[in-house]
């Protein structure tokens, strides 16, 4: 799995379950849908390093509340992200 379909994957979760904008989740959430018996520890670090990759080039937002970090995704940049999904995954969103 490359980098690029790790993103889409994180990205397609959060869409999946339509977590736009005000509608949001546990940051861990989103991370659960890989196994680390597939991916191991070290791939498991690289895909907590490209959900914060996300959350800095703004595709992701976050919130802090007071069960802890959550996550949503940027209304704003819907298409770009519906396109991202589509490219690495062929998945319709």
């Amino acid at each position: 799995m490359d980098n690029d379909e790790i993103r889409a994957r994180i990205l397609y979760a959060l869409a999946r379950k339509r977590k736009w904008g005000e509608s949001h989740t546990a940051y861990e959430n989103m991370l659960k849908q890989f196994k680390s018996e597939l991916l191991g520890r070290e791939g498991m670090k690289l895909a907590g390093n490209m959900a914060e990759d996300l959350i800095r080039e703004g595709l992701i937002g976050k919130k802090s509340t007071g069960a802890g970090l959550h996550v949503s995704l940027n209304p704003r940049r819907s298409q770009e992200i519906k396109r991202l999904i589509k490219e690495k995954l062929d998945a319709d969103i």
